[in-house]
């Protein structure tokens, strides 16, 4: 767990770098707040479409190489962005970078492969933890290699260079999680053409309703992620630093969120009350940013509804592996990587057009609409043995799946 922790911040401190820059960076080269949202989008459409492969490759072939290769292809990808000298270009970086993005999803299978049932949530919050260290350290970060110059090819550079880092550290330190026989398995049903499609696994193991709320809540956090950096340049005249500065406050309460509170808040209140509580507080932050005027109501409004969407994924991650055999979760967590990314396609869509034709009172609501009705179905009834089943999900033969 703390190698895989490791690796895992190394890349998110790399990717963290880029957050701050990337509405600063665009601009320079003729793009508009539109432009913005679609660099955004084409990054989240090449990630959607790769997702499932990179989850199907790691249940074949293991997670630690395809771990590796999908840090290769962010380095490259950084290294796209710092050497781009027209807007087409920032373009490709962000959708190579989409491409070669598998690392979260098969990153939190391989965590489902590394801990018992009962400890899930704390491994799937270790990953968040991962997270948000690396939202605190990237955008400081870029932020401070940015400075006062304009000058952005220093912290994309530096962002490949951890990616490296990554890279070898993976390579020397971490242990496969899948086994020889697993593999073999997997390997021998991608040849015989056993293996369920993707729609087949969800319909049997009843999962179809649950990977939408990824992409509902992936199309609200990356509005609110698209709409805070223009907000606060426009509104309080921030820039680059500010805002690295204030996602870097972010990134260090969900470490305390998710790598602190997240074990002792799910033994205390389980896993589907606190998801009802976290998506209810996301709300209530939205809801205050509609009304906020000046600085104080603007970042409480902030730090509410992203804290409250902190624990969201983690909590999803756990519920996901709970409901599906050991032997497809990198399928199974590939997908719903999937289906977040497409929910980072409507997301910024949604978030831009709205900016444009209502300003950002309507793009504020448009969030709150979409987050409704996450929260419905988080409200809604669901299958209590969900859980329960989860001790014989992890021995159940391949392809042998509940109904829930």
């Amino acid at each position: 767990m703390p190698i895989l922790f490791g690796v895992v911040l190394l890349d998110l401190i790399g990717f963290g770098i880029v957050i701050p820059i990337l509405p600063f960076l665009s601009p320079q080269l003729g793009a508009s707040k539109i432009d913005i949202a679609l660099i955004i989008v084409s990054y989240a459409v090449c990630a959607g479409i790769s997702g499932p492969f990179w989850g199907r490759l790691s249940d074949r072939r293991g997670r630690k190489p395809v771990i590796m290769i999908c840090l290769a292809g962010a380095a490259v990808s950084y290294v796209m962005l710092a050497l781009a000298t027209e807007l087409w270009m920032i373009f490709a970086a962000r959708a190579f970078a989409g491409i070669m993005a598998g690392n979260l999803g098969v990153a939190s299978a391989m965590m489902s492969d590394i801990t018992t049932p009962e400890k899930r949530a704390k491994g799937m919050g270790l990953i968040g933890a991962a997270f948000g260290l690396g939202l605190v350290l990237g955008p400081l970060l870029g932020g401070l290699l940015a400075g006062d110059s304009g000058s952005f090819m220093l912290p994309c550079l530096v962002a490949g260079c951890m990616s490296m880092l990554a890279i070898v550290a993976a390579g020397l330190f971490l242990p496969e999680s899948v086994t020889a026989q697993r593999r073999a398995a997997h390997r021998q049903a991608h040849r015989d053409g056993s293996r369920q499609s993707t729609l087949a696994m969800l319909r049997a193991t009843g999962n179809r309703l649950l990977v939408l709320q990824y992409v509902l809540h992936a199309a609200s956090i990356s509005s609110v992620t698209y709409l805070v950096p223009l907000w606060l340049g426009d509104v309080l005249g921030w820039g680059a630093r500010e805002v690295g500065l204030v996602f870097g406050v972010q990134g260090a309460i969900m470490v305390v969120l998710q790598g602190g509170l997240l074990g002792a808040l799910v033994r205390w209140l389980g896993e589907w009350r606190l998801l009802r509580l976290s998506v209810a507080a996301f709300m209530a932050g939205l809801c205050l940013a509609v009304v906020a005027a000046g600085m104080p109501l603007m970042l409480a409004a902030v730090y509410i509804a992203m804290s409250g969407s902190t624990l969201c994924m983690p909590l999803l991650n756990t519920i996901t592996s709970h409901r599906t055999p050991a032997d497809l979760r990198g399928q199974m967590l590939g997908t719903t990587a999937s289906a977040a990314s497409w929910g980072r396609v409507f997301g910024p869509l949604l978030a831009g057009a709205n900016l444009s034709l209502f300003g950002y009172t309507g793009a504020w609501l448009g969030c709150i609409v979409v987050v409704s009705v996450y929260l419905a179905w988080a409200l809604g009834p669901h299958p209590a043995s969900a859980a329960s089943q989860d001790s014989s999900l992890e021995e159940s033969p391949p392809h042998d799946y509940p109904t829930v």
